[in-house]
């Protein structure tokens, strides 16, 4: 097999796949990246036995073929050449030789034939929303998931698909957050699938704020997704994901209304005397006023006192600081709302305005 290219043309795909790549592997062959060429296609696949990434690319010459390449080295090198080279690889025996300019290069290969493939999406639902639509839901909810849990159902993100409606959910067990976007989906096809992390943060970095449509097939243990030139293959958790309906907050009665940012920045010079293993802060509210206090085994304390609106009994409930912080940070817009029931209770976090019921973040009180 021998092929050439242009730098620029191989090296944005090859960048882009190689996310998948962990830097320790327990087999060799997963550190390398497929290469197949036919025609005048490039098709280059990356995989952890979990996620696997598939990128193609125009050739200039092509002589049939499929290798292993090391993956990170093989990118490493073309990453270091100028800008404008032109790139030839042929394979002899089991070298490679990549020659650019007067540049030379021999990497060793793996048999094609040992790299693992995902198996195809079986029994799949296909349907399509904008890349902007989908990073939303993943930027809003991604940062609520679990951490090596040993309920490992919530090391991930739930995806639900209802009629015209994607949702993303994400809980540790002591916050979840949700949002939802429009898709084109049937009623007939509601079902719930629990994406990886690893899946989950390498869609995060893929996926751009633009209109491009993203194709989604859902099978029974796989998400795949197509963008461009590229494919997204991700195993699925198998598992039931909590029924999150239950933990949203069902008729708080009591409703503060303030500036984010004002609030992002009360709470983040708190959260500096607060204990630094528990992170607890306790807002204290009363009329069109909020105190925010923080204190630490060192008999330290912040206290922080701003304006908001606010006109019920008072009241006094201990949080994790960085959870509201957390949801504070992913909202855009320029007033939240921040629903109570009591002091035992969990409290509702939204944007305040029209697009109040898209996402919505629950945290659970502290005992302070």
């Amino acid at each position: 097999m021998n092929f050439t290219i242009q730098r620029e043309a191989l090296l944005k795909p090859l960048q882009t796949i190689c996310g998948v790549v962990e830097r320790r592997q327990t087999l060799p062959i997963l550190s390398h990246v497929l290469i197949q060429c036919d025609g005048q296609k490039l098709t280059m696949t990356t995989t952890d036995l979990e996620v696997e990434m598939v990128a193609s690319a125009m050739v200039e010459a092509c002589e049939a073929g499929e290798t292993t390449l090391p993956a990170r080295k093989f990118m490493d090198i073309c990453r270091t050449l100028p800008e404008g080279a032109k790139i030839s690889l042929a394979v002899e025996g089991e070298r490679a030789i990549l020659r650019a300019g007067k540049s030379r290069f021999t990497l060793s290969t793996l048999p094609a034939g040992d790299f693992p493939n995902i198996e195809a999406v079986a029994d799949s639902l296909n349907f399509s929303l904008p890349q902007r639509a989908l990073k939303s839901l993943i930027d809003h909810t991604a940062f609520a998931m679990a951490q090596q849990d040993v309920r490992y159902y919530l090391n991930g993100l739930m995806l639900e698909l209802d009629e015209g409606v994607l949702r993303s959910v994400a809980t540790d067990g002591h916050r979840l957050a949700m949002c939802e976007q429009e898709a084109d989906l049937e009623g007939g096809n509601a079902r719930q699938i629990i994406l990886p992390r690893k899946g989950v943060t390498e869609l995060a970095r893929l996926l751009e704020e633009d209109d491009t449509r993203v194709k989604l097939e859902v099978g029974n243990n796989h998400l795949r997704l197509s963008i461009n030139e590229l494919i997204f293959t991700s195993k699925l958790i198998d598992g039931k994901f909590p029924d999150y309906q239950r933990v949203l907050p069902q008729k708080p009665d009591k409703l503060l209304v303030g500036e984010r940012e004002l609030l992002r920045q009360a709470l983040a010079r708190a959260s500096i005397l607060s204990n630094e293993k528990y992170r607890g802060i306790r807002l204290l509210l009363d009329t069109n006023a909020l105190r925010i206090v923080a204190n630490n085994p060192e008999q330290e304390e912040a206290e922080e006192e701003i304006e908001v609106e606010y006109g019920y009994d008072a009241l006094e409930i201990g949080f994790n600081v960085n959870y509201i912080l957390d949801a504070l940070n992913t909202i855009a817009n320029d007033k939240v709302q921040i629903a109570f029931s009591d002091s035992n209770s969990s409290c509702l976090i939204t944007a305040a305005g029209e697009t109040a019921g898209q996402c919505k973040y629950v945290v659970m009180p502290m005992r302070l």
